[in-house]
C-alpha cells in the first residue's frame, strides 16, 4: 500500500499532466543504515509514487550516500534523506530538500517540480529578480520547517525561487527541523518557519513577503 491516498493520487496525476511541460529529474541520496536515516525509505517511496503519476515526466535517480559523497557534495546534499531537482538538461538550480517532503511540504515538492519543468521561471517580481541576479557572493538559505506548519511552504518556496533565479550564487534548502535536532539546536530553531542565512550570519522567523525576505538575505552581503 502506497503512502499517497487514492484520491490524492488522482489529483496529483491530473495536476502534473496539466502543468508539467518538460521532464524533470530528482537526484536522491539515501543510506541503508536506518539508524542514520529514519525517513529514507518513506522518502524514496513517496518520490517513486509521484514519479509513477507523472506520465514519464519525472525520473528519480537514487544514490547511496556513503558511496557517492563527492556527488552529494556537488549537489549540496549534506543530510539524509536529501535530494535535488534538476531540469530536462540536468541543470541544477540549488533546489535542495533535507528531510522527508511530508505534510504541507509535499505541496512544496509538487510546486518545485512544476516550476522547474516549465523552465524554472518562478513567479517573482521583476524588481526582486534584478536584485537577486546582481548577487555575486555565495548565499545559503536554510528554511527550517515541520510537516504540520501551514506557513512553511511559502518560506521554502521563496528560498527555492531565489536559488532558481541565481543558482550560481544562491542555494535554497528545506530542512525538516524535527529530523535534524542537532542542526536545529545549533541555530537556535525554536519556531518555524525559521530561515538561517549563511550558517547563522543572519536568521529570521516567519514567512516574509519576497521583498522583506530579500532584504534579510542581503544583510549578510
Amino acid at each position: 500500500m502506497g503512502l499517497l491516498k487514492k484520491k490524492d493520487q488522482e489529483q496529483i496525476k491530473d495536476r502534473l499532466a496539466e502543468e508539467m511541460k518538460d521532464t524533470v529529474k530528482i537526484i536522491l541520496f539515501l543510506t541503508e543504515d536506518e539508524s542514520k536515516c529514519h525517513y529514507c525509505n518513506q522518502t524514496k517511496e513517496v518520490l517513486q509514487e509521484v514519479s509513477a503519476l507523472s506520465g514519464g515526466k519525472l525520473e528519480v535517480e537514487e544514490y547511496n550516500y556513503e558511496q557517492n559523497k563527492e556527488l552529494a557534495k556537488q549537489y549540496g546534499v549534506e543530510y539524509l534523506p536529501g535530494f535535488v531537482i534538476l531540469d530536462k538538461d540536468s541543470k541544477h538550480y540549488n533546489v535542495i530538500f533535507h528531510g522527508a517532503p511530508f505534510g504541507h511540504e509535499f505541496a512544496t515538492l509538487l510546486e518545485d517540480i512544476i516550476v522547474i519543468s516549465n523552465g524554472a521561471n518562478p513567479p517573482v517580481s521583476q524588481e526582486v529578480v534584478e536584485k537577486l541576479k546582481a548577487i555575486n557572493k555565495p548565499v545559503k538559505i536554510q528554511a527550517f520547517v515541520t510537516p504540520t506548519c501551514p506557513y512553511c511552504p511559502k518560506a521554502v518556496l521563496t528560498a527555492h525561487f531565489f536559488s532558481m533565479i541565481n543558482p550560481e550564487f544562491i542555494s535554497g534548502e528545506m530542512v525538516e527541523a524535527s529530523e535534524f535536532p542537532e542542526l536545529s539546536a545549533k541555530y537556535g530553531v525554536s519556531s518555524v518557519p525559521q530561515m538561517v542565512i549563511n550558517d547563522g550570519a543572519n536568521s529570521f522567523v516567519g514567512a516574509f513577503p519576497e521583498k522583506e525576505y530579500l532584504e534579510e538575505v542581503l544583510k549578510v552581503l
